[in-house]
């Protein structure tokens, strides 16, 4: 019996979105598919049922791939499709892979000769790249900065200076309950000069994303408190 496909499925970034972010083809796959390595579960069932799609929930089937996930689990996972079962990937928010759990399995489907097919759909990191007006050319995505307050200003000033001298772009992001006070250390810890790019709830009826200098956000920036967020610095 010839393996199934390892299919990385899309999902939206904010709520009551779905119709407009997710394509045809994309539901088509998912309609297909029995199934689902899920990042949250209840998340990912909560996404295909808003899909009606004309399928019980009940009859999918879900398993949890998160960052706590064991190699060994991951594996069992991969029998699924090595067996024969096509699969879906699902991220929490966006698309599989990309700051996301979902590259253990990834890369152990390349590992078993498992075809991967990555399908289109949103990531919050390359949305805010895009409307931010820096190097899409060279960039850097930092993922989560350090809690540590000290630590965090290391780490931005070195970003900065990446800026600066090779122009090249920097990208993270922090735990939405934390956003503002990541924002605080930000603008307390750049040059003035500095242009930093703000990109909140991404495809949502609220997004936000505007480019100032540091001066200029100084007493004038959002309240970002519990909103998903992507900061940039660049030039």
């Amino acid at each position: 019996m010839s393996a199934g496909k390892l299919y990385l499925v899309p999902s939206p970034l904010s709520d009551n979105r779905v119709d407009l972010i997710i394509n045809g083809q994309v539901k088509e796959i998912i309609s297909s598919l029995n199934w689902f390595f899920a990042e949250n579960i209840r998340t990912s069932r909560r996404f295909i049922s808003t899909l009606n799609l004309g399928r019980p929930i009940e009859s999918l089937h879900f398993a949890e791939l998160n960052k706590d996930t064991e190699d060994a689990e991951v594996s069992k996972l991969m029998d699924i499709v090595t067996s024969g079962e096509n699969a879906g990937v699902i991220s929490e928010a966006g698309c599989p892979g990309i700051a996301d759990p979902g590259a253990k399995i990834v890369a152990l489907a390349h590992r078993k000769g498992v075809e991967v097919i990555p399908l289109v759909g949103p990531s919050s990191i390359f949305l805010a790249l895009m409307g931010s007006g820096f190097s899409g050319q060279s960039f850097t995505f930092h993922g989560y900065l350090p809690i540590d307050k000290k630590a965090a200003q290391d780490k931005i000033k070195q970003m900065e200076k990446e800026v600066v001298q090779f122009g090249t772009t920097q990208i993270f992001m922090e735990t939405p309950y934390r956003n503002n006070q990541l924002l605080e250390v930000i603008i307390n810890t750049c040059q003035n000069h500095s242009l930093l790019c703000i990109a909140s709830n991404i495809t949502g009826e609220t997004e936000f994303i505007q480019t100032k200098k540091i001066s200029d956000w100084k007493g004038k920036h959002p309240n970002l408190h519990k909103i998903p967020t992507v900061f940039l610095l660049g030039k």
